[in-house]
């Protein structure tokens, strides 16, 4: 793990999170959109 590591910095996995954590984030909200959408 830790030669794995050394290729990406911490840095990058940190924001490599956050981008997947926003984007199900908004994913989830043009969902629910639709969802609220499609019953009105």
């Amino acid at each position: 793990m830790s030669d794995f590591e050394t290729k990406f910095p911490r840095s990058l996995w940190i924001r490599l999170i956050i981008y997947i954590a926003l984007g199900h984030v908004l994913a989830g909200f043009l969902y629910l959109l639709f969802a609220v959408g499609a019953k009105g």
